[in-house]
């Protein structure tokens, strides 16, 4: 019998692996991050070796075998404890290399992936990940179809929504205000109006909270809004009465990483109940958005000797546990010391979309680099693209794709317009029907046209920014 619980042979040579955690991350694609963390595999043969490993371990082995302590970590309590035995029972007998090939197969129909979504662990999800080409991950994200509603509803065939990004450096009222009147000229914000505040604390946020609501009830759109501030600052805010939609919180894969944000799983608990509480959603009660992103583990010191894309899965056993409206992985945010080109950014990009929707979130991307990696726009060109082939349900809407209060380069409104028409793509159907109604666009099976006019309500607004 070999030493080694997982090895694989090439050739003369056996590559051995001491631990499950050890093989994951050794089988996943290369990243600078996982160089960066001493796990990743040292040469092109042993990352082959591990993922032939890795194909023949069954899917229960990852209910039996926790790659971060059961005792100590209450992300893996929480993956463990509300696995639905009987949704996973239908591909019990797969190894992962089965459930790969499942997956790709005609068997695994949109109706049969939302079935099994409650039965799938983060675990899993990442390990058939890494055994899967990029068109591999495309396909079966394509047919994941998860659907969420507040406002409206995100997430349907055919459609992909955006968030409307209004940030400022300043946080300047007529700053936000004319990158809002921008976007929704452009058909951007049915995913959520979604302002990073430049002063974090609770009168600002109640300040941009009232903003928002005052532009969406005065125009009657049919969105969401969120300031993307702390979780507590937010339950402070609804305390004292301000008008929230969403609750929003960056959150991580174990319990370490959520420390070092400041929460837990009661305090999102806490946070959602609060947001439920106002009632505000017209046509569904999801509230809460959540963002990701891999390498925020390793940048906390707090992944437990995992891979930072199987620690990024595991976030989103956490956010699929409070049934959020949106969940987005933020993928080129932190910097090359993760992801180091558009290579890495477009791979990850797709692990992270794949394993969310496998496992019934409502995945957005935020696709975006900083200007010290090595990749460009037209590598975010590729990676918006293949995502919105992908079914992704929404990305991200910046003035000029340059975001001037967080200093890195993301999607525009015009990225976001230019993946709707060439994929025939639609916004949500309430926000449609709105922009038909206000005379920003016409929308049909073909895609969405922008009106070559002003409209007037908006000419109006205009003239009082101006």
């Amino acid at each position: 019998m070999h030493a080694y619980p997982y090895h694989y042979s090439l050739g003369a040579h056996t590559y051995g692996f001491a631990s499950l955690k050890e093989l994951m991350a050794k089988a996943t694609p290369a990243r600078s991050g996982d160089y960066l963390a001493g796990v990743a595999a040292g040469s092109a043969q042993e990352r082959a070796a591990a993922q032939l490993a890795l194909a023949d371990v069954p899917l229960r082995t990852f209910l039996n075998e926790a790659l971060v302590s059961y005792e100590e970590d209450e992300i893996t309590r929480l993956i463990l404890d509300t696995h639905d035995a009987a949704a996973f029972a239908k591909v019990a007998h797969l190894t992962v290399g089965d459930f790969r090939n499942w997956l790709l197969s005609e068997a695994a129909t949109s109706e049969a992936l939302a079935a099994l979504a409650p039965g799938i662990t983060p675990e899993m999800a990442a390990a058939v990940s890494k055994i899967m080409r990029n068109q591999d991950l495309i396909l079966v994200a394509k047919k994941c179809r998860v659907i969420t509603a507040f406002r409206n509803t995100i997430g349907l065939p055919g459609r992909m929504s955006t968030r409307l990004q209004p940030n400022h450096p300043t946080d300047d009222a007529t700053g936000i205000a004319a990158s809002m009147l921008d976007g929704l000229l452009y058909g951007s914000g049915d995913a959520v109006i979604g302002i990073n505040p430049a002063t974090d604390n609770v009168a600002q946020v109640m300040r941009l909270v009232h903003m928002m609501a005052g532009v969406i009830d005065h125009y009657d759109i049919p969105t969401q809004s969120c300031v993307l501030t702390h979780v507590t600052n937010t339950i402070q805010a609804i305390e004292r009465g301000a008008p929230v939609d969403l609750v929003f919180q960056s959150i991580g894969g174990t319990e370490a990483t959520n420390s070092s944000f400041g929460v837990n799983l009661a305090v999102l608990g806490e946070a959602r109940a609060a947001a439920l509480s106002l009632n505000r959603g017209t046509v569904g009660n999801n509230v809460m958005y959540f963002e990701t992103g891999q390498g925020s583990a390793l940048s906390a010191n707090a992944h437990h000797g995992m891979d930072q894309q199987t620690s990024e899965a595991r976030a989103y056993a956490v956010a699929r546990h409070f049934k959020p409206l949106l969940v987005n992985t933020v993928v080129g945010f932190i910097g090359p010391e993760y992801l180091y080109d558009g290579k890495q950014i477009i791979r990850a990009g797709l692990e992270d979309h794949f394993c969310a929707k496998l496992l019934g979130l409502p995945m957005g991307c935020d696709v975006c680099y900083t200007n010290h990696a090595e990749a460009d726009q037209n590598d975010m060109d590729v990676l918006l693209t293949v995502l919105g082939a992908a079914g992704i349900s929404f990305v991200m809407g910046i003035p000029g794709s340059d975001d001037i209060m967080l200093n890195y380069q993301t999607t525009s409104f015009h990225d976001a317009l230019y993946v709707r028409q060439v994929l025939g793509l639609r916004a949500a159907p309430e926000f449609e029907a709105w922009l038909e109604r206000m005379q920003i666009a016409t929308c049909t099976d073909a895609g969405m046209r922008l009106q070559n006019s002003l409209p007037p309500a908006f000419e109006r607004a205009l003239l009082q920014i101006s």
